[in-house]
């Protein structure tokens, strides 16, 4: 199982602890957008992946990034943590 793959499989089970829908999460939903998530859900999510994963992954900004670029960002930070 790639990073990216494990990553999202995470990801998901963030969003559904938080009450998101099943048939919302999937890789092309943007937070903002079409899961509608706030500013505290967005700061839980990143609390969870330093819980779960051990990294540290930036979701506030600007750009409503897709569940697919913040898997990759994931992904990005668990092979910066294991080299």
């Amino acid at each position: 199982m790639t990073d990216t793959v494990k990553a999202m499989n995470h990801l998901k089970e963030i969003l559904k602890d938080l009450g998101i829908p099943k048939d919302l999460i999937r890789a092309n939903a943007a937070i903002n957008r079409d899961l509608q998530l706030d500013s505290t859900e967005i700061v839980e999510i990143s609390l969870a992946l330093k819980r779960r994963l051990g990294v540290k992954v930036k979701l506030e900004s600007r750009q409503d990034k897709t569940l697919a670029e913040v898997s990759d960002a994931i992904a990005s930070a668990m092979t910066e943590r294991n080299n």
